[in-house]
């Protein structure tokens, strides 16, 4: 007769303990989440969303445009790693721990092979119950970003252009995804 299985249920503190071994590790409800490094296309297109989005997030004095490694907590106790996220100011005062970050304006995540399971459903869940008001999922094989706010049940499909609207008097940024795309996969014939 076999033991049965033990599910550990793991902490942020177990999860900040682990080694450094090339893995991102990631805490959600309990659950631990290990990702290999990203492949190079990965890099290329989270550098090209970075381009596109840094200049406004500056222009309008939004707080940080920031990407991981980053051991956000989302005031919960959880332990995750967005690919890009935009941290509203600190009124002036320093950034000095990922705990002091609470939650994000936007999360954004680049599906790779290892991560879109957990990008669609597990994360994504999360960041929706703690209200991140936007997480953008980046599809580099469908060329299109899944839009997601907190009360939606199913994401927007952006295959055009996305936009974003952060709190406060300021105007809408609009990305262009065919130029987008463009730009990640060079010379790429579309699928």
């Amino acid at each position: 007769m076999g033991m049965p299985q033990i599910t550990r249920y793991w902490t942020r503190e177990n999860v900040l303990a682990l080694p450094d071994d090339g893995n991102r590790y990631e805490l959600v409800d309990g659950e631990l989440l290990v990702s290999p490094s990203p492949r190079p296309l990965h890099q290329i297109a989270l550098a090209a969303v970075y381009d596109r989005l840094s200049t406004y997030v500056r222009a309008h004095g939004l707080g940080l445009l920031l990407f991981s490694p980053a051991d956000l907590d989302l005031l919960s106790g959880q332990l995750v790693q967005p690919d890009l996220f935009v941290v509203a100011g600190h009124d002036g005062r320093a950034l000095r721990e990922w705990t002091d970050v609470g939650i994000p304006l936007l999360v954004i995540e680049v599906l790779s092979p290892s991560t879109a399971r957990h990008d669609r459903i597990t994360k994504r869940r999360k960041y929706q119950r703690v209200g991140v008001p936007d997480y953008w999922i980046v599809d580099l094989d469908a060329r299109a970003i899944e839009r997601w706010r907190p009360e939606d049940e199913r994401p927007e499909v952006r295959a055009d252009d996305v936009t974003w609207q952060p709190p406060g008097n300021v105007p809408v940024f609009t990305m262009e995804l065919a130029e987008l795309f463009q730009a990640i996969h060079g010379g790429e014939v579309d699928p």
